[in-house]
């Protein structure tokens, strides 16, 4: 079922249509969960020891009790707000035109930079395997990968996400069975409570554990980019949330408490840090031996540049393409393609930005490093923001009820305290460029104000049935 409209201008017929409703709980828990991916946190394991004074268990099991009271957040605005676009619909319409703006513009920074840095570790790691290859070559080779595979529509992403998904259960299977064969065997430092609380804990040093781990959590959050693609819409999408939070806590949080466990000297980690970012293939290499370090270095590769990859271009995309729907970039950017239902220009434009931010942080000697430490203030930014769109609705008159009093005023002010001071803890660098990329938005909303362009959002449509198709701005 399509809506055609005459173009008053030219007499172009004009077919406007909505994202198709195709995606079930279950993929919606395949897409977060892939986007997080099972085994992230091998691939940041030295850092988030030495943040968390080697307390990297207790640092993700509290990190993904910060996430769930925001995915509670969310929950209640996506099923309030019918529409895709995350925070940027969600404070639009709860408190203003002018801070869904901002506040999309902050989580673009956090979707721009996810990409690049997917490709670039993914690229470090596999030119070790094969270094045939340099860097730059292999992440001209994951940006097309994955660039193909979400051209060809949603159905192809989600088969792809199911293949990875299964893939990373076996290792991470593999990897727990080991490191508790090992640990029952004498390697390591045996069993203990060490990883949850030791010495060195204090509230900093936790904040700081958390700011880290929050890294590994990010991309839950884009289930609310894909709201219109959802059976069952909001209501589906904040129960997704909840229960790809429950699956990758769990496994994030038993494979730091295991990994910390396997580190001989825990003291000299901690002193010295990761610069190399191998301290968990090191680790596991002294401790079970050579095969395992390859297979989970290999599998981490690979996860973080195809199948992480794969959907966090997905979730920049329907970003880029909401907001040209409603007004807020250009309108050629919200154009989907009639055939495979998907924002192909916003895709396009995605695999540019990834692959020249990509190529030239490669040739940085931090370049790594930088990423890491400003990909999470976009996010963290825009999670407080959600909070605050919850309480500002909760004041609203005539807003219809939601949930209960423990969501819609306890935990939003709990989540919003707990970021804060997780940002606090922040890397310095990433608190400036933070600020600096607010201030380039806020020069931008001033000059489009100036012109007489406030950014507005429009009313909400009619949620489309399963089988309706929605292409914004295409003419037949």
């Amino acid at each position: 079922m399509t809506a055609q409209a005459l173009d008053s201008r030219s007499g172009e017929q004009q077919v406007e249509r909505r994202l198709t409703r195709t995606y079930s709980l279950g993929d919606m828990v395949r897409h977060a969960v892939v986007f997080m991916v099972l085994i992230a946190p091998m691939g940041i394991f030295g850092n988030a020891f030495q943040s968390a004074g080697g307390m990297a268990a207790l640092s993700y099991l509290v990190g993904v009790v910060v996430m769930m009271m925001t995915a509670s957040s969310f929950g209640i605005l996506a099923q309030a707000y019918q529409a895709a676009g995350s925070v940027f619909t969600y404070a639009g319409r709860a408190i203003s035109a002018w801070v869904g703006w901002l506040a999309g513009w902050m989580l673009q920074l956090d979707y721009i930079l996810v990409p690049p840095l997917l490709s670039l570790v993914a690229a470090t790691n596999m030119a070790a395997f094969a270094p045939w290859l340099p860097p730059w070559g292999w992440i001209v080779v994951f940006v097309l990968i994955n660039t193909g595979i979400n051209l060809r529509g949603l159905k192809t992403t989600r088969i792809a996400g199911w293949v990875f998904l299964a893939l990373q259960a076996v290792v991470l299977g593999i990897f727990v069975v080991a490191a508790v064969a090992a640990l029952a065997s004498g390697a390591g430092r045996g069993f203990s409570l060490d990883p949850f609380y030791n010495s060195h804990f204090t509230l900093a040093v936790l904040g700081t554990g958390v700011s880290v781990a929050c890294l590994s959590y990010l991309g839950y959050d884009t289930l609310a980019a894909m709201a219109e693609d959802a059976k069952g819409g909001g209501r589906q999408v904040g129960r997704a949330q909840i229960v790809s939070l429950c699956i990758v806590g769990i496994a994030f949080t038993a494979q730091m408490y295991l990994a910390s466990l396997l580190v001989k000297d825990p003291a000299a980690l901690i002193a010295n840090g990761d610069p190399a970012g191998t301290a968990f293939y090191d680790t596991v290499r002294a401790a079970v031996g050579p095969w395992l370090a390859t297979l989970t270095a290999l599998a981490t590769a690979l996860a973080w540049g195809v199948a992480n990859n794969m959907v966090a271009q997905v979730a920049l995309s329907r970003l880029l393409h909401v907001m040209a729907r409603d007004g807020a970039l250009p309108k050629w950017l919200g154009k989907i393609s009639v055939t495979r239902l998907v924002p192909t220009r916003a895709i396009l434009v995605t695999a540019g930005l990834s692959l020249s931010i990509c190529v030239g942080m490669s040739l940085r000697k931090n370049g790594i490093t930088e990423l890491l430490s400003l990909v999470n203030f976009g996010a963290l930014t825009s999670f407080v923001v959600v909070h605050l769109s919850v309480l500002v609705r909760n004041f609203r008159a005539g807003e219809r009820r939601i949930a209960g009093w423990f969501r819609c005023w306890v935990l939003p002010v709990v989540g919003i305290a707990s970021l804060v001071y997780v940002m606090i803890n922040q890397n310095v660098l990433a608190a400036r460029f933070g600020l600096f990329w607010l201030g380039i938005g806020g020069v931008i909303l001033l000059v489009k104000w100036a012109r007489g362009r406030s950014p507005s959002m429009p009313s909400l449509a009619v949620t489309p049935s399963v089988d309706d198709a929605v292409v914004v701005g295409h003419r037949g």
